[in-house]
């Protein structure tokens, strides 16, 4: 049956012809604007908004995420470098971390319209946050030093919009609101001169990075004809040096280095640029399908190209910090620390794609980095903050914390600053006296957030004034079985293992052999504790082998110098296979030795070996004995204030015993209890890349599935106090309703989403509010 039609008396407006008019304004009042909708300003906003500030949030595109979105298609990356470099377990944590790992439950494919309905419905399900999509920030008013409100117009609206609020973030990626604002800033490259930055470009190599234009291919099953636009490039072996390394399995991301505009202006050039990445990318194609070189290119068509080119460089403004080299190289310490970096110091040439030199050079430090707050505040102007790539660093320093993960760690340290400005009637700059910036870092790792060389000693935390914590269940390393797949030395391999400093135990491996060889057996650490780069030999033994099976006793009588990861390296061998284990267990991997960082000489970056984790399902453990067990799994690590591995597990990990696995919380006296924090596994060292790669699982296999919590203080008794049966997350937040007073809490896994034979899975923090 049809649904019965309702009748509207018509409505005409009529008005009359008149001098000119003014668009329809709309007055907002706030108390946090957030200007920029990339996963920056995403990060800022939900943070700031969940702790009860009121944001509004504009952006002028019709999507969340900016580079991340699908109107670019970059993958979201950061410290972890698609796990090609030493920094172990570093993926970002707070809101990132939660993106990242929703889009790989929903989209292990690396759909990029997929990961846009992630980012909106992230922002929309927060009611603190307006947002204002296709709203682009046009002016901005001050009164005296202060940012009094900015303008925005609606393309799609017609309608100007002028936002009052008390404290303005700028994650626009060009800056256009420190820009209007009048904060100091800079465009392109220091000389070597003014921060002694050895890798400082010389003026034949680089100014800016510029823009680059993705395109992604698709095989329609049939031949499919091209007929190239006439502004297509014509001459793509004359004009592009690097063509040679041109194939149709490339797209997207990957081709990265479709780049151009470093020697432009990159803001006000942007249309120019983007035609020239047009061209570029229209002649690519045409070459791909006319040139007669690619008959694997018959049945392709161009299924998308961008319509917008993804930014680099622009402006970068002023802090009282300004980050440069050598924070990065030297990983030096900061009291300001709120966040970190980890990406390369990538640096690419200004002719980009027109370059005869390399797309890019990418240096490596051994390990993260801090950031400080002091490179997010503007001096000059008290109630602003600067988010995303145009944070305070020299054009050498940008080349690392320009990526956007690392910048999203930043804007949950802005979104939480907002908050706290907020409660404490401060600005953003008050933050860095060291009483509130303990504040803020502390609010920060309540949140989330990691902080490299800081711990979460949280004085409200119930937790830390249990009288004990108790469990009857926990893993301990003293065998992992022969059942996985032999692992032909072709690259030296590595079992990394967490050890307290002392006397290092004895190993007992399987190696087979297709012929009479050496195996060079080596154990190293490195010379900072919380880095992953095996440096220092601390032993080593050679053992004859013969062809066949060899059973091989690794007692090195070594000594290890500092509580650290350290690496029980087998010596590339082809000739020799090591017995692996399908066992997995949280914070336990192995690593290879994927290549040798060899800078240039004279440009102030170490030279180090790269030892890199094979992803899943390949990369398995070794199979081995540990004599006397490597007790590293214990659950007193649920209270040490860190929530993913560094230089320990900092995880409590369960035995497969057939006991229950459960941690008791007592106290001596009764404690009021109405809020608990959990962290569980969800693979740090697995970078999560959003989009274009996929990814072969929807839920990481160490992080708890089914939990519960029980009152059990009663004795004999246990009360069901919260229940989850389908936890993918890394952090979780519940209420206990209603409240309870208790001197005995339980915390219960009941299922893990790995496999419960061959996984194990465990809790990195627990935290108990009244």
């Amino acid at each position: 049956m049809a649904p019965a039609r309702l009748i509207h008396d018509p409505v005409l407006i009529k008005e009359d012809a008149v001098q000119s008019r003014q668009f329809q304004a709309e007055d907002i009042q706030t108390e946090l604007c957030v200007c920029g909708g990339g996963l920056s300003g995403v990060c800022a906003a939900i943070t700031a908004a969940r702790q009860g500030v009121k944001v509004v949030l504009i952006q002028d595109r019709p999507v969340l995420g900016g580079n991340a979105s699908s109107e670019v298609r970059l993958w979201i990356l950061g410290a972890t470098s698609h796990m090609f470099n030493n920094n172990r377990y570093a993926r970002e944590g707070g809101i990132v971390e939660e993106i990242l790992i929703e889009n790989l439950h929903r989209n292990p494919e690396g759909n990029p319209l997929i990961l846009d309905t992630v980012l909106l419905e992230k922002v929309v399900e927060e009611p603190n946050i307006q947002l204002y999509l296709n709203t682009a920030l046009i002016a901005c008013e001050k009164a005296g030093e202060r940012i009094d409100h900015v303008k925005a117009f609606s393309s799609q609206t017609s309608l100007m919009h002028t936002i009052k609020a008390s404290q303005f973030i700028d994650c626009t990626g060009d800056g256009v609101l420190s820009f209007l604002a009048g904060a100091p800033f800079r465009i392109g490259a220091e000389k070597y001169e003014e921060f002694q930055e050895k890798f400082a470009p010389s003026s034949d190599y680089g100014h800016l990075l510029g823009h680059s234009i993705y395109f992604y291919s698709k095989d329609v099953g049939r031949p499919v004809k091209f007929v190239a636009p006439s502004y297509a490039l014509q001459d793509v072996e004359g004009e592009i040096p690097r063509f040679k390394t041109f194939n149709t399995k490339d797209m997207g991301c990957n081709l990265w280095w479709i780049e151009y505009g470093g020697r432009m202006d990159t803001v006000h050039d942007t249309e120019k640029i983007k035609w020239e990445l047009w061209k570029v990318v229209y002649g690519v194609w045409d070459y791909f399908k006319n040139s007669g070189r690619f008959p694997e290119a018959e049945n392709l068509t161009l299924e998308w190209v961008g319509t917008i080119p993804g930014k680099r460089e622009s402006r970068r403004f002023i802090g009282p910090t300004i980050m440069k080299q050598q924070d990065i190289i030297e990983q030096r310490f900061h009291n300001d620390a709120v966040s970190f970096g980890g990406w390369s110091i990538d640096l690419h040439p200004a002719d980009g794609v027109y370059s005869e030199i390399e797309g890019c050079i990418q240096l490596h430090s051994k390990g993260v980095y801090q950031i400080p707050f002091s490179t997010m505040v503007c001096a000059e102007i008290p109630n602003l903050m600067y988010g995303g790539r145009i944070i305070s660093a020299s054009h050498v320093a940008f080349g690392s914390t320009r990526v956007m993960a690392t910048s999203g760690a930043n804007a949950n340290a802005l979104g939480m600053a907002a908050a706290l400005c907020k409660k404490l009637s401060v600005d953003p700059i008050q933050l860095l006296a060291k009483d509130k910036m303990s504040m803020l870092q502390l609010e920060l790792m309540r949140f989330g957030q990691f902080i490299p060389g800081y711990k979460l000693k949280d004085p409200l935390d119930l937790v830390q004034k249990a009288s004990s914590i108790e469990t009857t269940s926990q893993f301990e390393l003293s065998e992992l079985p022969a059942n996985g797949p032999p692992k032909v030395l072709t690259r030296s391999l590595a079992q990394m293992l967490p050890l307290t400093e002392g006397p290092v135990p004895k190993f007992t491996i399987t190696v087979k052999a297709v012929e009479n060889t050496t195996l060079t057996v080596q154990l190293r650490g490195s010379e900072k504790a919380y880095n992953y780069t095996p440096e220092v030999i601390l032993g080593e033994n050679k053992f004859e082998l013969q062809p066949g099976d060899n059973e091989l006793v690794i007692d090195l009588g070594a000594s290890n110098p500092q509580t650290q990861y350290v690496f029980l390296c087998l010596m590339q061998n082809e000739s020799v296979a090591v017995c692996t284990t399908l066992t997995r267990t949280s914070a336990l991997e192995t690593v290879e030795h994927e290549c040798t960082q060899v800078p240039p000489e004279n440009v102030g970056v170490d030279g180090f070996e790269r030892w890199t984790p094979v992803r899943r399902p390949m990369g398995h453990n070794l199979a081995l004995r540990v004599e006397p067990p490597i007790k590293a799994w214990a659950v007193g690590n649920i209270r040490n204030g860190v929530a993913r591995p560094t230089k320990r597990t900092n995880c409590w990990v369960p035995a497969k015993d057939g006991k229950r696995k459960m941690v008791t919380l007592r106290w001596d006296q009764p404690v009021r209890l109405s809020k608990m924090v959990l962290g569980f596994d969800t693979d740090f060292d697995n970078a999560c890349e959003s989009v274009l790669r996929g990814h072969p699982e929807r839920d990481m296999p160490f992080c708890v599935k089914s939990w519960r919590v029980l009152d059990l203080s009663k004795e004999g008794e246990e009360v069901e106090l919260y229940k989850e049966n389908d936890n993918h997350v890394s952090r979780r937040e519940i209420a206990i309703e209603p409240r309870v007073s208790s001197t005995a809490i339980g915390v219960e896994i009941l299922e893990i989403n790995g496999d419960e034979n061959n996984v194990y899975g465990g809790i990195f923090e627990i935290r108990a509010y009244e």
